[in-house]
């Protein structure tokens, strides 16, 4: 198992990205609350710690975190914008106090969409800048890309296009849209249907399958991506049983999450990989259950590959008996269920 802790340094950024999903909440934190947080980390015996934001290169707190957190041997990632590591000196100060990793948010290899989405005539320009430091300062890089309106017919380009002019790069992550609550309910329009991104994401899944490159999909139901199911982030945390912690700089404060269940609908109830799905983020709020549509395959060679063996006899039990669960928190009321259904499509 490998947990991994969130931690938010700031909110601030230097980018005004349209479907932001933490923006500035106007809430700080301290090194006293910094050093808390990461013991707690290591007391719950996480592997690493992701320092993020906002923007975390922003933050006066993000030499101290990497220096703690390397004391107190947390593995240091961070997910970053690249504008300022596009400072080859700065960058190397990061290393220096130790980031091992980082994951860059790239939402389009088209620099007028990616600025378009960021809001920041420069950020395509300087995440490119950073990417090519990369391996000159001798650490590891993912990218991540939030699925919205602007990039759901070219999530495939994209993809190609980094690892023919980045070949270093070997992971890649996407992000359905967190449309609740955040800077995406100003912005409406960010907001894909998984029918319109669902073929572009098969295309770029298919193709770093075929360049021995991995990749996770997070917020997309299974039957979006049955040929990759053993990819979906929530898919790997219930297998391996896995949690996650993140600190927000919001009301929300430190949650420990432990249970990895969006909502769920009437397709779900015969879909034979409901053990071991999420469901839909947002039901019945912005997205429709009636986009969802019922997969028969078998479910236990996702859970095989996911594990790289077998699972045992009591893990399978505890899988099947998620079979017909739902969450507490997210699942919507069948008023809201039925209410969202009389909506246009």
């Amino acid at each position: 198992m490998a947990n991994l802790g969130y931690l938010q340094l700031t909110r601030g950024c230097l980018q005004d990205c349209r479907f932001c999903s933490n923006p500035p909440s106007g809430i700080g934190s301290s090194p006293e609350q910094l050093r808390a947080t990461i013991d707690e980390l290591v007391e719950l015996g996480y592997d690493g710690v992701i320092l993020t934001g906002g923007e975390p290169t922003l933050s006066p707190l993000l030499f101290p975190a990497l220096e703690y957190a390397t004391e107190r041997g947390l593995h240091n990632r961070m997910i970053t914008n690249g504008q300022l590591l596009a400072d080859r000196v700065f960058f190397e100060r990061c290393v220096a106090a130790g980031l091992q990793h980082i994951h860059v948010s790239l939402h389009s290899y088209r620099r007028e969409v990616h600025d378009f989405i960021t809001r920041h005539r420069d950020a395509w320009r300087t995440l490119v800048d950073c990417l090519a430091l990369v391996p000159e300062v001798g650490i590891t890089c993912d990218v991540n890309t939030v699925i919205c309106t602007y990039n759901a017919d070219h999530l495939h380009e994209t993809v190609v296009w980094l690892c023919e002019r980045f070949p270093f790069l070997r992971h890649f992550v996407w992000n359905n849209m967190d449309p609740d609550g955040n800077r995406a309910a100003e912005n409406p329009d960010c907001i894909a249907r998984h029918r319109d991104f669902v073929l572009s994401l098969e295309l770029a899944m298919t193709y770093l399958q075929a360049s021995g490159r991995t990749f996770r999909a997070e917020r997309v139901p299974l039957c979006f991506m049955p040929r990759f199911a053993a990819s979906s982030t929530e898919t790997r945390k219930i297998v391996k049983e896995e949690e996650r912690c993140v600190q927000f700089l919001d009301s929300k404060g430190f949650v420990r999450q432990q249970e990895f269940l969006h909502g769920k609908g009437a397709a779900c109830e015969v879909c034979r990989l409901d053990p071991i799905c999420a469901g839909l983020f947002s039901m019945a709020r912005t997205f429709d259950e009636r986009e969802l549509s019922p997969i028969f395959a078998d479910p236990w060679p996702v859970v095989a590959e996911v594990l790289g063996r077998e699972p045992s006899p009591e893990l399978r039990a505890r899988i099947e008996a998620r079979r017909g669960r739902r969450s507490l928190s997210e699942q919507p009321s069948q008023q809201q269920r039925r209410i969202a259904r009389e909506r246009p499509l």
